[in-house]
């Protein structure tokens, strides 16, 4: 059955009699269909601290609602999203890119409601939610994706990529996954994905997260006010909450650059980044061995194996896929 306009229209004045919790337990059924592509009654059970008739009752009041939404499987005793699947709630793109980064722990903040007043930077772009979903079921199902990518470097272009984590590197969303193209671990910015498809390649071991190597990797930093730039290393302290002088952290080797290029840390060999927005230092360079994307880290130069010489490079690039 294909839900007609004037249909959906009823169903969202249905919606509108529910209470809040009951709006909450459909929106939760409603996310995990879309973004992970199927739920269990046991799910809905455990995240509501229910019990099973009233999560049965929700569940029922979802295909009342969304019939074409769900499809129940008998043997997998699991409800799967089907291919005429449309949301029946509104899911705000950085909302829902920030709960999948989190490991889709659904559950709201303990502030939220309370009226504090808070405001954050506009955030320039956002990415197409259905391309997220289609991302996000394949990092958490183990499957491949078919995607049309646009590439500062190459243009556009088809790609088959296995992803398994979202990345927020500050300023854009990423997917970390692996190229089939390049054979390589990378970074594909989310909003630069304009059609995703999720395929039915076969997954290979040396494609999955534990075949990631800088991902698997933690790099350990340790940040020091700047030794040249800061002239009150006191309030650079209290900004880190640092501990005697420095700031020791541990950080996946893939997310590195990202981490460095943020903070404005100065990656040189004797602090030579002389320029006001370089209020940090890193004290340990030398634990940058292997990363690799150094071309993030401002004033770390790095050994070149064509004539073995020398470059600096001051954090001007993406360095994304």
């Amino acid at each position: 059955m294909v839900h007609t306009l004037a249909q959906m229209i009823n169903n969202k004045k249905d919606m509108d009699k529910l209470n809040y919790a009951q709006k909450q337990r459909l929106a939760y059924i409603d996310f995990k269909l879309m973004f992970v592509g199927h739920f269990t009654r046991s799910e809905v059970v455990e995240h509501f601290k229910m019990g099973l008739s009233n999560a049965t009752r929700d569940i029922n009041l979802y295909k009342e609602l969304a019939s074409d939404n769900l499809i129940y499987d008998n043997a997998e005793k699991c409800y799967f999203q089907t291919a005429k699947f449309t949301p029946l709630f509104n899911h705000n793109n950085n909302d829902t890119l920030a709960k999948l980064a989190t490991k889709l722990s659904g559950e709201d903040s303990v502030i939220n409601g309370l009226g504090i007043p808070f405001e954050a930077p506009s955030q320039l772009n956002a990415p197409n939610i259905d391309i997220v979903a289609v991302l996000t079921q394949a990092a958490l199902n183990t499957k491949a994706v078919n995607i049309r990518y646009v590439s500062l470097s190459s243009g556009e272009s088809n790609r088959i990529i296995v992803p398994h984590s979202i990345v927020d590197n500050g300023l854009r969303w990423h997917i970390r996954a692996y190229d089939c193209q390049s054979k390589q671990f990378r970074d594909f910015v989310i909003s630069r994905i304009i059609k995703a498809k999720l395929s039915d390649n076969v997954i290979k071991e040396e494609q999955t997260i534990l075949a990631d190597k800088q991902w698997m990797r933690f790099v350990p930093l340790e940040l020091v006010p700047h030794p040249s730039n800061v002239n009150y290393p006191k309030a650079i302290e209290l900004d880190y909450s640092m501990q005697d002088g420095k700031l020791n952290i541990e950080v996946r080797a893939a997310l590195t650059g990202y981490l460095l290029r943020r903070w404005n840390v100065d990656c040189s060999e004797n602090a030579t980044q002389h320029t006001a927005e370089h209020q940090l230092w890193l004290a340990n360079r030398a634990t940058l061995y292997g990363v690799d994307n150094l071309h993030l880290a401002s004033g770390y130069i790095v050994q070149t194996t064509s004539d073995n010489t020398k470059t600096t490079h001051l954090g001007a690039n993406n360095g994304r896929a």
